[in-house]
């Protein structure tokens, strides 16, 4: 794994983790295990944020990936609610954004992924830069 950073605050309307990770199978596994493992000791569910999570670093790995390079996860709880971002530095790859992701044909083995975040968040989205990056994001309301 590439340099590892990892950031935590702690405050009475605001928890944050962020952590650079290399852009490999193994990076983001352990994107999905650092959410469960954070959530969990915030005291939130992390069901619907681990396969979020899952998604997007897989997507990073596969189609943001930059040799040399590492994605960003960041997990942020503001008031009642659990965004998760998901940067990496392949920002001419862009996705289809919310509403324009279409389910694959018939046996094709990928292309769900943004249909499961699409599934399971609230809202979602994508926003280019700073250059070379770009940030897929997406928000789960923990009020309900």
């Amino acid at each position: 794994m590439n340099q590892e950073v990892a950031r935590i605050q702690h405050t009475s309307t605001e928890r944050a983790f962020t952590v650079l990770l290399s852009p490999t199978r193994r990076g983001a596994r352990l994107a999905r295990l650092l959410t469960t493992a954070h959530l969990g000791a915030w005291g939130l569910q992390s069901e619907s944020a681990a396969h979020i999570v899952a998604e997007l670093a897989a997507n990073a790995t596969v189609h943001g990936r930059v040799k040399g390079r590492d994605f960003q996860l960041a997990l942020i709880v503001r008031g009642g609610t659990l965004r998760i971002e998901v940067t990496d530095t392949h920002g001419d790859s862009v996705p289809p954004g919310p509403g324009a992701v279409k389910p694959p044909g018939g046996d094709a083995e990928t292309g769900r992924g943004l249909l499961i975040v699409e599934a399971l968040a609230d809202h979602w989205g994508i926003v280019p830069g700073p250059v070379p990056r770009k940030t897929v994001w997406a928000e789960i309301d923990l009020v309900r």
